[in-house]
């Protein structure tokens, strides 16, 4: 089988944290209090893995700090916007 490298996969765990970061979702926090399992956090990067718009996303970042969501080219805006949701609740 076609093994992908684990530093590929850790890009992405960088873009998912960098793009909650600059939503203003705390991953971490999420995952301590219970509304982030693993396998949502797994599903996160899986689907970022394999978004196209992946490579941009890395500039899009780097041009702004802060972000009111994630643009509409993200495959995991609508979950960030939930969690973001969820975040304030707590």
């Amino acid at each position: 089988g076609h093994m992908t490298p684990l530093g590929k996969l850790m890009d992405h765990v960088w873009l998912a944290k960098r793009m909650g970061r600059a939503t203003d979702v705390d991953l971490g926090k999420a995952h301590e209090d219970g509304i982030l399992s693993q396998q949502d956090w797994a599903d996160i990067v899986h689907t970022c893995r394999g978004c196209s718009w992946a490579p941009k996303c890395d500039e899009w970042l780097s041009r702004l700090d802060k972000a009111p969501c994630a643009p509409a080219t993200c495959l995991n805006r609508a979950r960030f916007e939930e969690l973001r949701r969820r975040g304030r609740v707590v």
